[in-house]
This record gives C-alpha cells, structure tokens and sequence, in this order.
C-alpha cells in the first residue's frame, strides 16, 4: 500500500498562511501602517484605489531600508523586531512574526520602493505571487513607499467572498482609524479613489478623537488618568448621554495596539451601571500602559486578542478608575429620559408667589341622575345588577362582549378564535407590521413624508458619510427627506410611520450599524433597510400595552402577507385549538 501522507508545496502552505494574516484589504492596511509606525515615520500616507482590491498604498517618511533587507522582508518568519524566543514575552513593536509581508506577497502583486537616511541611491524591487521580477535603483526621498495591487488575484475564491467597495472601505476606514487614534503624534492621510478622506495632523489624543468623529464628541469626554503598579491608564470614556445602540465608539488600546477584550469590556460597561438606558453601550478611548513582560500578544496572527498576566486585578483597577472619573465630573442617572417639559417650574417662578388655584365642587351633582332623567341612583344600580347577575338571566353558552385580549409577561399577546387560543409575541408581531409598512412605502408612489417643524442636524463621521452614500436612495423612497452638506445631514421630512419617534436616535442607528448592508444577505437593500428599520422601531419586550395597542397589533398583524413569520425568519405565533388543551385536563 503506497503512502498517502505528503508535504505540501511551499506555494500552497504559503496562501493557506495568508488566510490567516490576510482576511481582506483592510488587514494589508493594517499591517502596512504598522510596519511605517515600527520605521518611526512621522507621516503615513494611505492610497487605496476601488477599497483596496486593486491598490493599497502606504507611503510613509520612516527608517528606509537597504536592499538586501528589502528582499529579506518578504520572507517568511524574516523580522528585525525578536531574535530570541525570551523577546517574544517582551514585545514593544507593533509586528514581530515576520508574516505580514510573506503573506500578502503571497496573493497579490507588490512593488516596494525603499531609501535610508544618507544613502546615495533608493531600491525598488517587485514581486508576483513570491516570485521577484524587478530590480533597479532610482533616486527619492527618505522613507518608503510600498504598493500591493490586484489583491487575491491567484486566489479567486477568497477574494469572492469580498463585499462590496463600501463594506470593505468602512473596514479599511475601521483599520486606519484605530491606527491614527494610537498615535496622534503622527500625521495620517487617506485617499481613496483620487478623493482625500482624512487629513489628520499631528495633535493630542482629544483634537485627534474629534477630527475623526466629529466636534460634536469633544463636549461628552471625560478624562481618564489613574496609574498604578500593575497599569497605567489614560484617555476618555464618554458621557452616558453619549451613549449609542451599537459599539462603534469602543476603543481599547494596550501599550498602543488596539485590542478586542469581552472580559476587560465588561469591567467598562459595569462602571456604567445604573446610568446607561436600556440597550445602550458607553463611548470610550482608553489607553492602557503595562508591562510588556506581564501580557502576551503572540495569541492569534492579527494581535488584537492579548492575555495578561493578572487580570483580575485589571478588572477592577480599570473599574474603579472609570467609576471615579464619572464621580469627579458628577455623572448622576439620569431616570426621565422621556420628561415632559411642560411640567418643568419657570425660572422666574421665585419672583411670584404660587397661588392655590381655586375649585368650586357642586356636592349635588350626579351625572348619572342627569342622563337617566333624574332616575334614583339606587334604582338604577339594582337596575344594572339584575340585568347582570340575576341568575335568571344568564345563558351559560351565551357570549358576553368582553375583550378577550390579554398581555402576559410583558411580551405576548394572548387572545381567542372560535375554538383556539393564539399567543404572539409582540415584538417580533410589531417588526412583521413594520416591515411590511416599509416595503410598501418604497415603491408607492403617493405621499410617503411627513414634513418636520424644525428639521434635525447631525453632524456625519466620514465612516457615516460613506454608508449613507450607500442607502441614501433606498431610504429617499421610504420617506426620508435630507440633505448633506460639508459632513453635516439636516433631515427635513420623515415616513409618517416614525414621526413621534425619536428620530435623530433613528437616523445615527442606521448609519452605526456594525454589521454591513450586504445585499447577499437579504433579497435587495430595500428589504434589508426595511429589516433594520423594523427591528429599530419595534415594541420591544417588556413594554406594557394599552388593551388598543394589543388589538392594533392582532388586527395588522393578520392583515399582513405573511403573518406566521418576522422579518427574519421567526416565528410569531402559536396556535392551541380545543383538543391541545383537552390534553392537559384529564378529568375534563
């Protein structure tokens, strides 16, 4: 029996390889500005052509590098940064595993162009698929400059699976952000597509927050410093007002490399206890400084994953540093979210003395005796209760019109047919109504908007500016009236549907969504709109309904098309007939 165990190629072992550093053009963006940053650049500038697929470029004005290192550098495991297993558990540079550049060297075409300070000549060497195919010598300033063209290229199944040019611009926009929050001292520019994006100056870390996210921010940071033994830690975390239905204010840094940590997330998000509304996160950008000896960043290829030496201590260390800091500036719970201003004193109300408003009570009057005619009062209720109760009367199988609705565990509706009983649940009801209401409104025709008093003004990250761009024409024919204008939406009418919501609140939970519209995933983006719209608007569980609302609900629910299922596949109701219930009454 011959053998069937063999060793790959180099060829293949090396694009198996790149799957792991290289998911898409947004993780070449990141190891390419992390290598400018390890060069000690004072500026990195970031080209990138149709999001990334057919050019990533990462000038910067760093170290330089001679020749015979620039064709060292795409080799596989070749780094500058360890030399001996011990300098694994101290890492103070971004890379260290020598992947990076074999990888993408691996799957794409890249051209690197390289000059050190003081040398006469600057490099450029070429590379297709590992293979070199050009060297020669030209003149240019200090730095370097490398380009990664036709990504996935030898690979068409991975770059298949890419998204669309938004999806992968906002991840690159993702990657460069987290970058140019890590180091503020350093000037960042990004060009796509020939279109500056950013340009992001050299500054603190506070002007660097509100250049990338707006002025708006700036006034809802709260400074964070508190240094320990175990860590040191800076930056801000964000007012509770501040807080949003999603994650993307959430920024977390150990010795400046952005990190994704549940367990140290949850330490942040417990400080806020008490102050959040439900089903909002806190905003932060916090800086944690710790030994590199007592963390472990070599977990997984992409770095962003670290284990520490004592995180329980962690825990609490950053815990009480966040729950100080909102002490100091007093941040109290704010419980009337939804107060009515008209309740509100004047100010000037000290200047007037508050009166008792007088009341007249006439202890004669009896609307009952007025619309009986006078009719004694105690006639008229032996009256009623012999029509009621009097035994008489009552038709055991006769029907008596009470509603028969009910709310149980504030999420499901319970009512009656002939011979069942059907439970819904409400929320996922309500989205199924929603939904539908929404795939109407855009392709009607007809009026669809309901003009605003006093339009709302919402200052647009570039992130927001790029998804809107995306939807903005799906979201037009569903009611929503706007313009944009230098990075600011002024929203001048809203669908009829939403326009005693807050609407404001509606408009950023579109545009911060985490997850991306891709259309693979629904059958148009109308329909996968009108899905996050639904879910957005929906009453949620735990909300206690009126006995109309609870029968506006069945009512529209069974007029829909689909009644049986929610937008995304879940059942809304069951039905139990006479005999299911018979079932569990054996001595009926």
């Amino acid at each position: 029996m011959s053998d069937i165990i063999k060793i790959l190629p180099t060829e293949v072992l090396n694009k198996i390889a790149a799957g792991e550093v290289v998911q898409r053009p947004a993780s070449v963006v990141k190891e390419l500005m992390e290598n400018s940053i390890d060069a000690k650049s004072t500026k990195i500038k970031l080209i990138v052509r149709d999001s990334g697929k057919t050019l990533i470029q990462v000038v910067d004005n760093g170290e330089g590098m001679s020749k015979n290192d620039m064709k060292m550098s795409f080799m596989k495991h070749a780094t500058s940064k360890i030399t001996k297993i011990e300098d694994v558990f101290s890492i103070t540079s971004m890379g260290f595993r020598g992947e990076a550049l074999a990888s993408i060297s691996s799957i794409s075409n890249i051209e690197k162009i390289s000059k050190k300070k003081n040398a006469d000549k600057t490099n450029i060497i070429s590379l297709e698929g590992d293979k070199v195919t050009l060297e020669k010598t030209v003149f240019s300033e200090q730095g370097t400059s490398i380009k990664v063209r036709n990504l996935f290229y030898n690979v068409p199944a991975r770059r298949n699976f890419l998204k669309s040019d938004f999806v992968e611009l906002r991840h690159i926009i993702d990657s460069f952000n987290r970058i140019a929050l890590s180091y503020p001292d350093i000037e960042f520019n990004l060009i796509h597509n020939d279109e500056e994006l950013f340009y992001l100056k050299k500054s603190n870390l506070r002007k660097r927050i509100s250049s990338i996210f707006g002025r708006k921010i700036d006034e809802n940071l709260i400074p964070l410093n508190e240094k320990t033994s175990l860590v040191k830690i800076t930056g801000f975390t964000l007012k509770p007002q501040f807080s949003k239905k999603s994650k993307n204010n959430q920024f977390l840094f150990v010795n400046n490399r952005y990190i994704k940590s549940q367990f140290l997330n949850h330490s942040i998000n417990n400080a806020y206890e008490g102050l959040l509304r439900e089903g909002f996160y806190p905003g932060y950008f916090i800086f944690l400084e710790i030994d590199p000896n007592k963390i472990d960043v070599n977990v997984h290829p992409n770095k962003t994953e670290i284990k520490f030496e004592d995180e329980q201590n962690l825990y609490s260390i950053i815990n009480s540093s966040i729950k100080h800091s909102l002490g100091v500036y007093q941040i109290t719970p704010v419980l009337d979210f939804d107060k009515e201003s008209s309740m509100d004193i004047p100010y000037d109300s000290h200047k007037n003395r508050l009166k008792e408003p007088s009341i007249e009570v006439d202890s004669s009057f009896n609307p009952f005796l007025e619309e009986k005619n006078n009719e004694n009062w105690e006639e008229l209720q032996s009256k009623i209760e012999n029509d009621i109760f009097d035994k008489k009367n009552i038709d055991i199988n006769q029907e008596i019109d009470f509603p028969k609705i009910f709310q149980v565990f504030n999420k499901y509706i319970i009512t009656t047919t002939g011979s069942s009983v059907i439970i819904l649940n409400q929320s996922l009801a309500h989205q199924r109504i929603l939904y539908e209401q929404f795939l109407k409104l855009s392709v009607d025709d007809g009026v669809k908007s309901q003009k605003l008093v006093f339009p709302i003004e919402i200052e647009l990250t570039k992130k927001q500016e790029i998804i809107l761009s995306e939807i903005k024409d799906v979201v037009d024919s569903m009611g929503f009236k706007f313009s944009v204008k230098n990075k600011i939406v002024n929203i001048n009418a809203v669908p009829p549907i939403i326009s005693d919501k807050p609407i404001e609140e509606i408009f950023e939970d579109l545009l911060n969504k985490n997850d991306s519209y891709n259309i693979k995933e629904s059958f148009s983006l109308s329909d996968l709109i009108a899905k996050k719209l639904s879910k957005l608007l929906s009453v949620k569980t735990g909300k206690t309904l009126k006995l109309k609302e609870q029968q506006a609900i069945i009512n529209q629910l069974f007029s829909c098309k689909e009644p049986k299922l929610s937008p995304l596949n879940k059942q809304i109701f069951v039905t139990l007939d006479k005999k299911d219930l018979d079932k569990n009454f054996f001595n009926g």
